[in-house]
């Protein structure tokens, strides 16, 4: 897939900036770290390329996108992305999803789907936990490999 080697590519690239500007800036002791946004809206693209995602406008509450299934139904999707180097192995959940797909970014450029499937089997869980502060819910990658060995075929994006 000629498209997810480019993005590939430009993630390898920005983890040698990071890295180089870790080293450069070592005497103020600060961490270079790539998220939020960035990712996400990385993350987006690959999930939209891969799987024939039509993308809303960034920042839409609740979903990313959208694809039609082979029975004609709309599928609203939200994507999330973690990353390798993050310390703590969360994805936060503010809005229940009606499918949600969940990608682990490495710093060699590739990308793992941790979970692609109803969004109703993560919410389900989450919700019943008291919501933290920043009003978002959390779910370890573990437990959504969990969630995703049980997801049929059918019943992924």
């Amino acid at each position: 897939m000629e498209d997810t080697e480019r993005l590939s590519k430009a993630i390898r690239d920005l983890y040698a900036i990071v890295d180089r500007l870790t080293e450069e800036c070592a005497e103020y002791d600060r961490h270079f770290t790539l998220d939020g946004h960035l990712l996400g809206s990385i993350g987006e693209v690959y999930a939209a390329e891969r799987h024939g995602i039509s993308l809303y406008t960034s920042s839409k509450k609740a979903h990313d996108g959208w694809k039609v299934d082979s029975a004609g139904r709309r599928r609203e999707v939200q994507i999330k992305v973690t990353q390798t180097r993050a310390k703590r192995r969360i994805v936060p959940i503010s809005h229940q999803p009606d499918f949600l797909i969940v990608l682990l970014v490495d710093e060699d450029g590739s990308f793992e789907e941790v979970y692609n499937g109803p969004g109703t089997k993560v919410w389900d869980l989450v919700k019943e936990r008291p919501k933290p502060s920043n009003g978002q819910h959390q779910i370890t990658l573990s437990k959504l490999k969990e969630l995703d060995a049980e997801v049929r075929e059918e019943d992924r994006v």
